[in-house]
């Protein structure tokens, strides 16, 4: 099944996914594109870029500059808030899993 048609659903899992890799290390916007395209996830720098800076502003990720010659590459990683709030969606995500297995 395709994931196209349901943004609003998958918003929360897109957000999700990116932060599973700002705890596990640093990633660049580009890098985050190609890894979600892998999961079947469509989305364009236009769409990726203004949820990173917003989860940037509400303390979830940090971000550094890096200059690659041609331009300045961004970085993210996960701040303890942001590790903290993946903690608690999987626990979260946990519990619906097993709801929609029928395990609850």
């Amino acid at each position: 099944m395709k994931a196209t048609g349901h943004r609003e659903f998958l918003a929360g899992l897109i957000r999700l996914h990116v932060l599973h890799h700002a705890v596990d290390g640093e990633f660049y916007g580009n890098w985050m594109i190609e890894e979600l395209r892998e999961h079947g996830y469509r989305i364009g720098p236009g769409t990726l870029y203004p949820m990173l800076h917003a989860l940037e502003r509400k303390g979830y990720l940090r971000s550094r500059s890096e200059d690659t010659g041609r331009r300045a590459r961004r970085h993210y990683r996960a701040t303890r808030k942001g590790r903290g709030a993946l903690a608690v969606a999987k626990t979260k995500v946990r519990e619906l899993l097993a709801e929609l297995d029928g395990k609850r």
